[in-house]
């Protein structure tokens, strides 16, 4: 088992890709990057959780989505492509998979 050493916050740009389909994935933003160490404390790693709680390797993530990897945008740049808006009060989603593909437009 993993405990948490250190939690920092993500600063703006950062996201997590997630593979839904063969030819469809998905960004969130990174709310914050937690250390984690092995039990028997040899063993270390970094991991972001995104802006709807999943990181790589959790059990509780939503099924059918593969974490790809984190990529950096600088915030000037804009968004990914595929990228989600975070959660907030004007974007809540309806309830439902928290990883959806999005038709491109």
């Amino acid at each position: 088992m993993k405990k948490i050493v250190e939690i920092v916050p993500a600063r703006p740009g950062w996201y997590a890709r997630w593979r839904l389909t063969p030819q469809a994935t998905r960004c969130y933003p990174v709310s914050l990057w937690a250390l984690l160490e092995e039990a028997d404390g040899v063993g270390r790693e970094v991991v972001g959780v995104d802006c709807t709680g999943q990181w790589p390797g959790a059990d509780d993530n939503e099924a059918g989505g593969e974490f790809v990897r984190y990529l950096f945008q600088t915030p000037g740049s804009g968004p990914p492509e595929d990228a989600e808006p975070p959660p907030g009060d004007a974007q809540r989603r309806p309830d439902g998979p928290r990883l959806q593909p999005v038709t491109a437009t």
